[in-house]
């Protein structure tokens, strides 16, 4: 059922800032045949095609689906048929699942589902080579409890029904699968048995092995321990098929004895040709291997490199696409040159083997942790981007688009929090894992490391560590003082000197429980980073109102609170939390001051239900307050707006909710946004951030319909909602250019809701000084193009750039260098009123001047007064020349009549001597032979052109005109008054002749209304 706020929201959109920097990728195709489409799934990003190879993507999946992908396959037979399962097969500690199989018939138009709507995790889908309604799917399933949707499935009829074909046990599902290219009745796949808990990751045992099927799936043999294979346990296997011999079959396994396997008689025997540790490092995240198409003999395999065999597997040579940690490969059957690659930075194009790649920064896929806002102007966010750096990235720009030259790399690495001094926005703070912390002066660009414990952890479990510091540990200002600077481990730090020196400020706030800090990884491969650290402070916050209030919650469950400075921890953990729940966020009420909200998880239990509690007394009571949430869809934050008590926003793993009720129920907030994990949400001056795990940051430029939209559906009439006051700097938006995030909208966007019973009614919008002078006027009849305003049903937005009312063009006008825009508007208190009926709605607004320099209301003034004054001239000059073309117009009828007595003649000579004075003054005025763009290098631009140049020179930056600019400007306008002299002579001289003549010769010519 719609909410009652939909028709007042509808519309409301979120702005995507970027990066357009690609996240990780684990599932990339081709199609035969078409060398320059290709298709990609993101990991929470969706799915991505490109028609030229790689230098521009578009999302083909939004609409329909979103989440990881875990594989995406063309249909050989017809590449209209495309097949994608959700949940990737990249198990790392940010890992999330899909939505089962998705199905297109028209190369990624539409989609409709297909089935497998629990595997959560599909590594692989093939498709049968002569009938695209028979596909396999090998599904992981759910990685972090035991199921029975597991193994290779198989559909006969395009998804409608599913079998499971191979099941190797409710531990162990299906990770890799493919066909004898020549045979496809023959079928090889690998099952693997991984398990990932809020404490360890492991990978390898029951279940884990290679598979063989000859009669299209029906029945399988278990081959893992033919001979030459591993005797020992085994892990994660890759497998392929040469297309050159059937009989090459190439297997990457993890195992102690593990390495790259080669058989030569289909499966039966084998031999192991390398152990190079390169090709088998960290197996969990990579082992994949790929035969060549058309060598026999050469063999790919993808890990922190890619590697590249042509002896058969004996020795490899390393290579790298633009961003490394690689994860699948598709090569053109075709054409080996040609293959697309999957990585940790997205998805590259080669069409020369890999000599070189297509770029990663044109894929907004960024997978962010959590985001922060500087009080710079205009405000920068700052978010730790998975497998890539940090960033800070401005929140609108100067231009049309949001580009790289609006971010840059900040402290601290991929997955931490960072922190920038509120006082002085240049220094910044970063964590990375092995609780590093590093201080960045972006002024001098050093780097300063001041970690708590500078010990290095990698390779070790937390059981011996000092601090816990958890991969994605707290860093953070205190609100009240910008020289506290707080982080956590299993205890509370704080810092006064910016990292030199840290003391400690509270007890363990956490369960402490030994038997979950052991190493991570195994039973075959460690893999300690500090992501399975745990009983860890996971989220921490000072109150906004109270200094020293502090919470904290653990990644094992436990709330704690402190009230003051000198106050003891108080466990006020909710009593109907289960344990073992990692809070994930935590947000003090910025409304009052016992008032906090927590955010937990227990996905990584396997237990997907949300979790969102408020309390109002320091925790000695909450309230779980999850209504209207999906069950499934478990939060990861919960977020409070400072200007409306009662507004929250919660991130969940498939989108985003609002509630205006403080949680009393919620409903579905997703607007614009894709589907994808919400990982962090942050409000700055009246912003609300979003951080996503897919798809990089997006931005809400202003909450006021979620504010007054029960005020909008009281009323019967249209409403104008509160318009924000804006700021007077360059830029222009909102724009969406293909590469880049769109920038924030120009001045003023006024919103307003029109019911549908009001929908075909005239209306006026207007902006007016606070004094009541006009600016700028709108109309839904009539008026001029720029003036019209359009109207529908529901919620509307005008936009106003701030400027006054410009120089009206004609057609064909050719201008070099110059402007005909009007001045902007001074800083100042206006008015916008919708005028319906005799109804008039007004709201006033302030536009604020550029925070960044001195206020000089004098200057601005100045500037005001010289660009409508340059303006003004150039509309008089204008205006004079429509006037005299239209005289000129019926000047040629005039001279186009045949006399019938000599009683025309001296009204045709004085229609030839008039046209021929209009034509030398137009001349002057304006450069007649310019007709296209650079005809101005060859034909010499005229008066109102070079007037209209110095409107172009003097609006650039808030500042009065220079001296020189007044003196050309007078010289300009003393010889425009000059031309317009002469025209006000023909106009009050000739014409009234010209038209006494006309009526004596009774010449059937319509006179030409001219202005004065």
């Amino acid at each position: 059922t719609e909410h009652p706020s939909a028709p007042y929201l509808q519309g409301l959109k979120f702005r995507e800032l970027g990066p357009m920097r690609g996240g990780r990728s684990c599932a990339v195709a081709g199609v035969p045949g078409k060398p320059n489409l290709f298709y990609f799934g993101a990991t929470g990003g969706g799915v991505w095609k490109t028609t030229d190879g790689g230098r521009s993507w578009t999302n083909i999946s939004d609409g329909y689906f979103g989440g990881s992908i875990g594989s995406i396959a063309v249909a050989p037979s017809d590449p209209n048929v495309l097949y994608v399962g959700g949940g990737e097969k990249t198990v790392r500690g940010n890992v999330s699942h899909g939505y089962g199989v998705w199905r297109s018939l028209d190369a990624g138009r539409t989609w409709h589902k297909a089935g497998l709507g629990d595997s959560r995790h599909i590594s692989r889908i093939r498709i049968h080579p002569a009938d695209p309604d028979i596909v396999y799917a090998a599904v992981m399933g759910d990685l972090y409890k035991p199921t029975p949707e597991r193994g290779i499935y198989k559909t006969t009829d395009g998804g409608k029904n599913w079998k499971r074909i191979l099941f190797a046990g409710e531990d162990a599902g299906a990770v890799d699968l493919c066909f004898d290219p020549t045979n496809p009745r023959i079928l090889f796949a690998s099952t693997w048995n991984v398990r990932r808990t809020p404490y360890s990751l492991s990978s390898g045992g029951k279940g884990s092995g290679l598979w063989k099927s000859t009669d299209s799936g029906e029945t399988w043999t278990e081959i893992t321990r033919n001979e030459g294979l591993p005797k020992d346990t085994v892990g994660i296997i890759g497998v392929a098929v040469s297309p050159q011999n059937p009989d090459r079959v190439w297997a990457i396994v993890e195992s102690l004895e593990g390495g790259v396997f080669r058989s030569d008689n289909g499966g039966k025997t084998w031999r192991r040709t390398s152990a190079d540790r390169n090709l088998r490092q960290r197996a969990w995240y990579y082992t994949r291997i790929y035969a060549d198409p058309l060598d026999v003999d050469k063999v790919y395999v993808v890990n922190v490199a890619y590697h590249v065999s042509k002896d058969g597997g004996e020795r490899f040579s390393s290579h790298y696409a633009p961003h490394g940690d690689h994860h699948d490969l598709w090569i053109a059957p075709e054409d080996p040159r040609r293959m697309i690659i999957g990585d940790d930075g997205g998805a590259q194009v080669t069409y020369d083997g890999g000599e070189t790649w297509s770029t990663y920064h044109n894929q907004p896929t960024a997978q962010f942790y959590r985001v922060i806002a500087d009080n710079h102007f205009p405000f920068r966010l700052y978010a730790a981007q998975q497998d890539n750096s940090t960033i800070r990235i401005q929140h609108r720009g100067w231009d049309g688009s949001i580009g790289e030259r609006e971010w840059e790399e900040t402290a601290g690495c991929e997955c931490g929090h960072i922190a920038p001094k509120p006082d002085d926005p240049e220094i910044v703070f970063g964590g990375c894992y092995g609780g590093y912390i590093q201080r960045r002066d972006h002024r001098t660009g050093l780097d300063r490391v001041v970690s708590v414990w500078p010990d290095n952890p990698m390779g070790h479990g937390v059981e011996g560590m000092r601090y816990r510091f958890q991969w994605n540990f707290p860093l953070f200002f205190s609100p009240h003082d910008p020289k506290t600077l707080y982080t956590c481990s299993q205890v509370v730090h704080r810092s006064r000197d910016e990292g030199q020196s840290w003391e400690i400020i509270s007890p363990d706030l956490t369960r402490n429980d030994s038997t979950k800090m052991g190493p991570s990884g195994g039973p075959i491969t460690k893999d300690n980073t500090s992501v399975e650290y745990y009983c860890t402070i996971f989220a921490a916050a000072e109150s906004p109102l109270e200094p020293g209030l502090l919470w904290t919650g653990s990644d094992d469950g436990l709330v704690w609170v402190r009230r003051g400075e000198n106050g003891s921890w108080t466990n006020v953990t909710p009593k109907d939390l289960p344990p073992w729940a990692q809070i994930n966020s935590l947000e003090p009420d910025p409304h009052q001051p016992g008032g906090c909200y927590i955010a937990a998880t227990r996905y990584k239990s396997g237990d997907y239900t949300p979790y969102l509690y408020r309390t109002s007394d320091y925790g000695k009571t909450w309230t779980r307050i999850t209504s209207g949430i999906e069950p499934s869809h478990f939060t990861r934050v919960i977020r409070s707006d400072p200007r409306h008590r009662g507004l929250l926003f919660a991130g969940t793993e498939s989108g985003l909710y609002v509630s205006d009720n403080d949680g009393g129920s919620w409903r579905p907030f997703q607007q614009n946004l894709p589907i994808v994990p919400i990982t962090d949400l942050t409000f700055k001056d009246g912003y609300l951030a979003v951080a996503t795990q897919g798809r990089g940051l997006w931005i809400l430029d202003d909450a006021t319909p979620l504010h007054e939209w029960r005020s909008a559906s009281a009323a019967t009439k249209p409403f104008l909602y509160s318009p924000p006051d804006v700021w007077r700097v360059p830029g222009w938006g909102p724009s969406d250019p293909s590469g880049t995030g769109a920038n924030h909208p120009a001045g003023l966007v006024a919103r307003f809701h029109i019911p549908e019973s009001a929908a075909k009614d005239t209306f006026e919008f207007l902006i007016t000084e606070d004094d009541g002078t006009l600016v700028r006027r709108w109309t839904t009849h009539g008026g001029k193009k720029e003036e019209t305003l359009k109207v529908k049903a529901g919620l509307n937005a005008l936009q106003w750039d701030l400027s006054w009312p410009g120089v009206e063009s004609f057609p064909g006008m050719i201008l070099w260098w110059a402007s005909l825009a009007g001045p902007q508007a001074l800083p100042g208190d206006y008015r916008v009123s919708l005028i319906h009926r005799r109804d008039t709605i007004s709201r006033e607004f302030t536009v604020k001047p550029d925070p960044r320099i001195p206020l000089d209301t004098a200057a601005l003034r100045q500037q005001f007064d010289f660009l409508g004054s340059v303006n003004g001239k150039v509309q008089e000059a204008h205006q004079a020349i429509a006037d005299m073309r239209a005289l000129r117009s019926q000047l040629k009828a005039l001279l186009q009549i045949q006399p019938d007595t000599s009683s025309l003649d001296g009204l045709r000579d004085l229609a030839e001597r008039t046209d021929s004075i209009l034509l030398d003054i137009e001349g002057a005025l304006y450069q007649t032979r310019n007709e296209s763009p650079q005809d101005p290098l060859n034909f010499p631009i005229r008066l109102t052109n070079k007037l209209a140049h110095l409107n172009s020179l003097m609006r650039q930056g808030p500042y009065p005109p220079t001296v020189q600019a007044l003196a050309v400007k007078a010289e300009l306008e003393g010889e425009i008054d000059r031309h317009l002299a002469r025209w006000a002579e023909i106009r009050d001289r000739e014409v009234p002749e010209l038209n006494r003549m006309v009526r004596e010769g009774s010449v059937d010519v319509i006179r030409v209304p001219v202005r004065k």
